[in-house]
Parts: structure tokens; sequence; C-alpha cells
């Protein structure tokens, strides 16, 4: 560390006395130039009778002047020297005294004994991260979320009113770290210590699925990389740490999941044509392409309960579709209670639960991230979904609104990622059965989810929260009903507000009147021309 610290050092010195050269030379220069006509001295006609001596005196004046300059010159050279000369005492003091600045003697004897100690405390930054256990956080705002990226797109929260929820890494930076970490990852893959034990294939950017990175300001950056595996529903995990310092490779991981099941838990009461809608994306996405789910609906009362049945019984007619389970329970609906009572209807083995909502809707690829993000006693995953504007003001100009496939576009003018909201997360069964579950003394709409998420956070489990693009919440219209309490009433109008349309389009909506006050101004003087 005394090395590194004089390399530190000296640089500095030596910029702060070239920057003070190089102004010094800029002033004589400045003074040595001739003025221009409206600043020359009047220099008097030599053939005068007094010319000869004056001009021998303005210029004997100007030559002190610049002596002057060189006076200062040499003082402040000198001065610089000096300090430097301090400096380069102070630094053989510090080695003198064999202790480098993280506490570690230096064994003058032992020229590997400085590198021993920047591997160990690059080694502690990587046990103070949450790479191998979590932290337990005091609250939501401590977590920092991840950002999720593939070879071409970055999916952020932090936007502001510039930046797009999912874009190209534009930064010339961000483009060669993401594509430093996947190159580790690729050389990791095809090392020759793995190709010598079995016969592996080799591995190319192609195989690269999706990535996380999350940057904590005082330990590093963290990176978990998935690859396609050797076989169907295998793959790889590559996880690194950037400690502020060369990128490390932390593990390496084969990851079968083959045999993990999802068991994906929709409260509901009501809502048949919503729950038609959410059938449709749960045959094709959960029956027809992933396969390895199970369907738990708890519906809350009697009123349209035979028309949801029903369709759920004839998908699984025409689907061959058993593994799901129907509750009815006779009460006021309550998310918490629902989600909580499929929860623990489980009865087979250990399972991994999708708690969702009949509005919402994956892709198959969402599946395996929420698969590849939680591990029993270890780590919970919760996604921020993109939150969908209303179709209605977003295609207003258009004859007729797209299929809902065809608005499940990530872009700034169709929606937003939902970082406010925790509702819909991936968990094991038995990591939410030992946190003690949702509380269920809280009833109506919000507030069960945050509690939830604050629980797990207060553990020792890993939380990933991250944007993902295979998840998103479908427009629909919200109703905040009278019985909420105040808290939660100012909640369901705020996500009301949100839900409706991007900045600049209730700018426009709120601005409508000047905006047709201005055409017909237009249209007016168009005429009169």
């Amino acid at each position: 560390m005394v090395r590194r610290g004089i390399v530190a050092w000296l640089p500095r010195v030596v910029l702060l006395l070239v920057v003070l050269c190089c102004a010094v030379s800029v002033l004589y220069m400045l003074a040595c130039t001739p003025r221009g006509d409206s600043q020359q001295l009047a220099f008097p006609r030599v053939n005068s009778p007094t010319g000869k001596e004056e001009y021998q005196s303005i210029l004997q004046e100007r030559e002190e002047h610049h002596w002057d300059y060189v006076g200062s010159l040499k003082r402040q050279i000198a001065e610089l020297k000096d300090e430097l000369q301090e400096r380069s005492e102070q630094l053989k003091n510090m080695q003198g005294h064999g202790t480098d600045s993280l506490g570690v003697g230096i064994d003058q004897r032992d020229p590997e004994k400085p590198h021993k100690a920047i591997s160990q405390f690059l080694h502690s930054q990587v046990d103070k991260a949450e790479v191998h256990t979590g932290v337990k956080l005091p609250n939501e705002y401590a977590a920092v979320p991840f950002e999720s990226f593939t070879l071409q797109r970055v999916y952020q929260l932090e936007m502001g009113l510039t930046r797009h929820p999912e874009e190209k890494p534009v930064r010339k930076d961000k483009r060669d770290e993401l594509a430093e970490a996947i190159e580790l990852g690729l050389e990791t893959l095809n090392s020759p210590e793995r190709s010598s034990n079995t016969n592996r294939r080799a591995y190319s950017p192609s195989d690269f699925i999706e990535g996380l990175r999350r940057t904590e300001r005082d330990k590093g950056t963290l990176y978990e990389l998935i690859f396609k595996g050797g076989k169907a529903y295998e793959f790889e995990r590559i996880v690194l740490f950037r400690p502020f310092g060369p990128i490390m490779k932390v593990k390496n991981e084969n990851l079968n999941m083959a045999d993990t099941l999802i068991n994906v838990i929709v409260p509901l009461a009501k809502r048949a044509s919503k729950f038609r809608q959410f059938m449709q994306n749960f045959r094709e996405m959960g029956i027809e392409q992933d396969r390895r789910v199970h369907l738990t609906i708890v519906y809350f009362g009697k009123e349209q309960m035979s028309e949801v049945k029903g369709i759920l019984e004839n998908t699984s007619r025409s689907a061959n579709f058993k593994n799901y389970t129907f509750i009815q329970l006779n009460e006021e609906f309550s998310r918490g209670k629902g989600l909580d009572v499929g929860a623990r209807f489980w009865k087979g083995s250990n399972v991994v639960l999708f708690f969702c909502d009949v509005d919402i809707y994956f892709t198959a690829e969402f599946l395996n991230t929420c698969r590849l993000n939680t591990q029993p006693g270890k780590k919970v995953f919760y996604p921020v979904l993109f939150s969908q504007y209303n179709p209605g003001l977003i295609y207003g100009h258009h004859d007729s609104i797209p299929p809902v496939q065809q608005q499940l576009v990530i872009k700034k003018e169709t929606g937003f990622w939902r970082d406010f909201g925790f509702g819909m997360t991936c968990q094991y069964r038995s990591d939410y059965i030992n946190i003690g579950g949702f509380d269920l003394d809280i009833k109506g709409w919000g507030g069960e989810d945050v509690h939830l998420y604050r629980k797990y956070l207060h553990s020792n489990l890993i939380v990933v929260r991250t944007p993902v693009r295979g998840l998103f919440h479908l427009w629909h219209e919200k109703h905040c009903l009278d019985e909420l309490t105040p808290e939660q009433y100012k909640m369901c109008i705020q996500s009301k507000a949100m839900n409706e349309a991007s900045h600049g389009q209730m700018g426009m909506l709120f601005f409508r009147r000047e905006i047709e006050a201005h055409r017909r101004k237009q249209k007016a003087s168009h005429r009169k021309s």
C-alpha cells in the first residue's frame, strides 16, 4: 500500500508543477505580446529632440518588468521543489515504519506481502456485499435494486424525465463494463479446467440469456450472469464481483431447473372477463411452453364463481392440464389472505410460489427468471414489472387499439417500471412460512405486500429486486372504495394517477384547451392569408 501511496502522490505533485509552469508561461507570453493599436504605447519619434532618451527609458522599464516575471517564476519553481522534497521525505518515513494504509505490516524481506494485503482487502469487500448471504435492512428504501441486461438492452429503474425504461447502453464505459463481465463469464465456461472434465461444448455470446447488475457504492459491483446449459432446462450461472478494483470470479454454478415447479397463486373476486384473458396467457406461456407450473385460484364469494370455474375447467379439458387447485372462501376479499391460504394449502414438496394477480401478463422466460432468482433459505425474488398506461390514451389517435401482445412494448410512452409495487414476488414456500407470511389483519387494497417485503429485508435472505422484461401489469380502471383507510385511499389514488399516462401525455391532456385554442388561431390566420 505504501507503493500505491507513492504512486498516487507523485503524479499529483508533478501535475501541479506542470500546471503552474504552464500558467506562468502563458502570463509571460501575454506580457511579451505586442498590444493592439488602441492600447499600443505612444512611442515618441526617434528623430525628435527627446525621442532617443524616452525610447531607451521605456525599453529599460519593460526589461525590468520582464525580469520581475522571471524572478517570480524562479521563486515558484523553488517552492514547488521544496514541497516535492518534503513529500518524498514523508513517504520514505512512512515506508520506514513498515505499515500500509490497510493497517497491515509490510515485511521488507517479503515483497509479495503488499500484494497479499491487497488481495485480502478485495476479498473482504466480497464478504461485506450481499453475495453469499443477505444483510438486514431497516426498510424498503434501503434496498439497492438490480439492473437487468441482455446483449443489446439494459432495463433500469432510475430514469428521470429523459432516460428510457429500456435502452441500449449508450455510454462507452457502461458498454465496456458489461461486455467485460460477459467476456469473463464466457472465459470461465470455456476454461480448460472445465472442458477437460467432460465433453463440454464451446460457449458463445449467443448463449448469454440475461444478467443482473447492482452497485453498492461502499463495496463494489455484483454481476449475476445466466447462460444456456448443455441440456434443456439447464443453465449456467456465473457470479462476478468488481470490488472497486480488478473484477473477480466468485463462483460458478450448474443449475438444473427441469424439476423446479412453480405454483402460481391468484386471489380473485368476480372479474370473470379478466380471468378469461389471464387464462389465455397462462395456457400459452405456462401450459404449452413452460410445462412446469401449478395454478392455485383462491376465490372470494360466490358471485361469478360458476363462470370462473367454467373457464378453468374448459382450459383443463382442452389443454389436458390437471395441475390446478380451486379454493373458495365465503368472506370479504383480502389479497393477503388469499395468497396465504393458497401458499399453506400446498401439501407437496418445497415449491416456488409466484404470487400473481389476474391483470398480470407474463412470458415463459419470466418463469425461468423466477426460478433462477430464488433459492430456499437464501434468496427471494421481487421483480419490478412494467405497468401499462391506459391504451385509450396511448392509441386514442388510432382507429383501433391493437391486441394485448402488440401493446406489450417497453417504451417511455407505453408504460413505466412499477417500482412502488411489491405484490408480484417469487419465493420458496419454506421461506414464506418461516418468515411468518402476510399480515392478515390488513383488509382491502394495499399494504400487505409492503409488510411482507419488509420482513424479508429484515431477515438474512438476499432480496433480488430488479426490473424484468417479461412481466407486465395490464391497464384496468381502478376504483378506490370509500371503505379504505385514509392511508390506503391515498395509496390507491396515487396508483390510479400513475397508471393513466406518461408525464408528457398528461401534460398534453392538462393543456388541451390551450392547444385547441392555438389550433383555432392558426386556422384563422391561414384563412386570412
